[in-house]
């Protein structure tokens, strides 16, 4: 089945809405099936798919690109591997970790050529890079699969001149934008309609008091955004490991404890609000002097998150305003209410 066949299959259905947007990336992700389904003789790999140019496909949040992705990847008759991009950062850590092992000198070398013998087609859902050591990392692993024919596909938020925008010695990582142009075709989708707004209409994002009927909604918003699919995703930070047990296309859930109960910091509450773009935070209790590290850590928290326009969807004990309502702080937490309110709106994010 062609990429426009399935997608029209998936309309008839009427588990998709036709879009203009959508319907004009097809035959690009068509080309990719088609070259990836050209058999591979013996000998020739690299020559017979090296001329294959991957496809970098960004806009904004909900408008269809893991879906393309995916409905590609399902038509797609090679080797190959889905992963969310910062997934696949984390396994190539692991991977560079147990090369050093054996004393190579350069730890990426075997990383890419043990990927491009497990696969022809990778695709990356949200690329986007936040930490140096994988601006430094991704240039050189990039270039080496490329050169043995592999073929990428990814989504991002952003197009390939704002990748890394701003970061530490970032005349570094230029090089790499230039490879992402030259190696992959650069489409914008740019849909007006927001999907995943679409599937949260109508619903609110607060729920208090956290009682059973609360976890209920929760656990209903999780299952419509996850489509019962989930991983674990893995943030570096500085050296060390924060995880998100429940992770899929850009939408986590975690436990209130779990960020702000942990001695956890600015810095790894920016890397999780650049690496999703839903956060479903259960069972925020409530705030005083007997719980002020917590609280902090959740003032900090929803600052990062209102910053990177991240939508939130929670359940707590009390209404905004009436969750810190006594101790040290309380003044200082009118704006985070404030800012809980505002997150809440139809027009948050969009």
């Amino acid at each position: 089945m062609t990429v426009q066949q399935a997608y029209q299959a998936a309309v008839a259905a009427g588990t998709l809405h036709e879009d203009a947007a959508q319907l004009a990336v097809l035959p690009e992700l068509e080309r990719v099936r088609g070259a990836l389904a050209e058999p591979v003789k013996r000998g020739f790999f690299r020559k017979a798919t090296a001329a294959t140019p991957g496809l970098y496909m960004w806009g904004g949040v909900g408008r269809g690109k893991s879906m393309l992705m995916d409905l590609l990847y399902e038509q797609v008759d090679a080797p190959k591997r889905r992963r969310h991009f910062h997934a696949f950062m984390q396994w190539v850590h692991t991977e560079m970790t147990e090369a050093r092992k054996s004393g190579v000198d350069d730890a990426i070398a075997p990383v890419a050529a043990k990927l491009a013998d497990e696969v022809r087609f990778l695709a990356f859902d949200e690329m986007q890079i936040t930490d140096i050591t994988d601006a430094m990392i991704v240039g050189r692993l990039f270039e080496a699969l490329f050169s043995r024919g592999v073929v990428v596909v990814t989504t991002s938020n952003r197009p390939p001149d704002d990748l890394y925008k701003d970061g530490l010695n970032r005349q570094l990582f230029t090089p790499f934008i230039a490879l992402l142009k030259d190696q992959m075709v650069v489409h914008e989708l740019a849909s007006p309609t927001d999907y995943r707004q679409d599937r949260l209409a109508g619903s609110p994002s607060y729920f208090t008091p956290n009682d059973a009927a609360a976890r209920q909604e929760i656990a209903d918003i999780w299952a419509r955004l996850s489509n019962g699919q989930s991983e674990t995703l893995v943030l570096h930070v500085k050296g060390r490991q924060v995880a998100l047990e429940n992770f899929h296309n850009g939408t986590a859930k975690v436990k209130f404890f779990d960020l702000c109960g942990k001695p956890l910091g600015a810095g790894d509450y920016l890397a999780l609000a650049a690496a999703v773009r839903v956060l479903i935070l259960e069972d925020i209790p409530s705030l005083s002097r007997h719980n002020f590290n917590e609280a902090k850590r959740f003032v900090t928290l929803i600052d990062a998150l209102y910053e990177a326009k991240v939508q939130l969807i929670c359940s707590a004990a009390a209404a905004p305003e009436m969750l810190y309502v006594e101790g040290t702080g309380t003044f200082e937490f009118e704006r985070t209410a404030s800012r809980l309110r505002e997150m809440q709106s139809a027009e948050w994010a969009r």
